[in-house]
């Protein structure tokens, strides 16, 4: 059993990489068996994603059949590896952790149902409609990313974030989502290296490496009261643009990372752990 929460209340994350003042913001747990305050983030108290975590894309837009299997052949293989087991050092109330375990669920297309200049409240609507027509499933063990083209405006994208995450109770569900956009829209803003990119795409690696970001935030903080820092910054927040050791990827890119048969360039991972820092692997 836990103890009683503590009086030290924190900024609150915005699922948009900054936190900001709320009423209900939930206290700091004290320090404890498996909630330490020691290592740099502290825990609020709410759930985590345990378990085997399902990734759903949206193509929002225009997409080739190349670009989905890059974006897929992330999703169906970064759990798992070294990367995401970092996941495993966050725990929730029952002290039970993030599991190392991530499989690739559904996919499918959107062609620009909500038009090319959308809303946070559009993509909980695109999402929404996927599930109401069967496109894909209702699954409250999965992440919803809708990944737009760079043809589509998204207020804030490129100025203020390059992705976020939310959450929203849809009947007795607590449904997990996500925006990200092709990084080609503004490249010197959201992708990680121009020009030569480890899979031949500067939009989708670059997007594939914010996808990286906003999942880790969703499994260690879903619902905005588990996970953050004092200033609301989630586990990924906190090491934004970190890429660690790289390497020269086949293709004459940077990378730092291979999963399956390809190589990424994906930011470092707060490690909620003794040797606390940013890593690209536990």
């Amino acid at each position: 059993m836990l103890p009683k929460p503590a009086t030290t209340t924190d900024l609150a994350p915005t699922g948009k990489g900054w936190g900001e003042a709320r009423p209900d913001a939930p206290p700091r747990y004290p320090g404890g068996h498996r909630h330490s305050a020691q290592y740099g983030i502290y825990y609020h108290g709410g759930p985590i994603m345990t378990g085997t975590t399902a990734i759903y894309y949206v193509y929002y837009g225009t997409w080739s059949a190349s670009q989905k299997t890059i974006l897929e052949d992330f999703g169906a293989t970064i759990g798992g590896s070294p990367y995401f087991n970092i996941n495993t050092t966050y725990w929730g109330t029952n002290n039970t952790p993030v599991a190392n375990s991530v499989r690739l669920g559904a996919t499918t297309a959107d062609n620009y149902s909500q038009g090319t200049s959308l809303s946070p409240a559009s993509i909980l609507t695109i999402v929404q409609t996927a599930i109401d027509n069967g496109s894909l499933p209702m699954d409250p063990n999965g992440v919803y990313f809708v990944i737009a083209s760079p043809d589509v405006d998204m207020y804030g994208f490129c100025t203020a974030y390059c992705g976020w995450h939310n959450n929203e109770t849809v009947g007795t569900t607590d449904l997990k989502y996500a925006f990200v956009e092709d990084s080609d829209r503004c490249p010197s803003k959201c992708a990680g290296q121009q020009g030569v990119s480890p899979n031949g795409d500067t939009g989708v690696d670059g997007a594939i490496n914010i996808i990286a970001h906003e999942l880790e935030e969703s499994v260690t903080d879903p619902d905005g009261n588990a996970w953050y820092d004092g200033l609301g910054r989630e586990s990924a927040d906190k090491c934004i643009w970190k890429f660690g050791s790289t390497y020269a990827a086949p293709n004459g890119s940077v990378a730092n990372m291979h999963l399956g048969a390809r190589d990424y360039l994906i930011q470092e991972n707060w490690t909620n752990a003794l040797g606390m820092g940013c890593r690209l692997a536990w």
